[in-house]
């Protein structure tokens, strides 16, 4: 049952929505345009804002429902935590894609908001807050992943929060910044894109 629940989070973590929302609405592979990633962002720029909203929710979807299987069979929260890193992976490099996919933004909050939905939820916060005061997504994201580690541990000290669950969001921060890394070069030279601007 682990096992096959690991894999289901790959699986799902792998579903190519940002990919097949090109393919569907323009005929085209979002993989071969702007940062070349299948997260919403990519799609708002070269798609549309109604094609980036589904996106964005059947990517959060797809972190959650594997985390919330892991704990509807009762699995440990090493378990757990497993399963959360197998979905994300499985948006990062998905196997139906050649490996390239997403940055594990709206997954990564689908997984935290099964793992706990308070440290979820203050992390989206984060994000919305420094969207609408600078309206540039990769900002927000990787300002929400530096905080994610410390959402999770203020969780841990005042609701016994395991220290697996710890863990995860400091391989989460990481990956999202790594993923991020050439964004944060455009930040630091001034030339990052903002919403409503190519």
């Amino acid at each position: 049952m682990n096992l096959s629940i690991l894999i289901l989070g790959y699986l799902l973590g792998s579903f190519p929505s940002g990919y097949l929302a090109g393919k569907f609405t323009k005929g085209i592979d979002i993989r071969s345009v702007g940062s070349g990633s299948t997260g919403a962002t990519n799609v708002l720029r070269h798609i549309g804002k109604r094609a980036a909203i589904i996106v964005f929710l059947l990517d959060v979807l797809k972190g959650i429902l594997p985390v919330l299987a892991a704990k509807y069979f009762f699995l440990s929260d090493s378990w757990q935590v497993a399963v959360g890193l197998s979905t994300l992976i499985g948006h990062i490099w998905p196997v139906w894609l050649n490996w390239k996919g997403g940055k594990a933004v709206a997954t990564g909050l689908g997984v935290f908001l099964g793992i706990s939905w308070q440290v979820g939820i203050a992390t989206l916060g984060i994000f919305l807050i420094m969207l609408s005061v600078f309206r540039i997504v990769s900002l927000a994201s990787v300002s929400a992943a530096l905080a994610l580690p410390l959402m999770m541990y203020l969780s841990l000290k005042a609701t016994n929060v395991s220290i697996p669950f710890l863990v995860i969001s400091l391989l989460a921060m990481s990956l999202v910044i790594w993923r991020h890394r050439e964004n944060i070069v455009r930040l630091i030279k001034g030339k990052e894109p903002r919403i409503g601007h190519h």
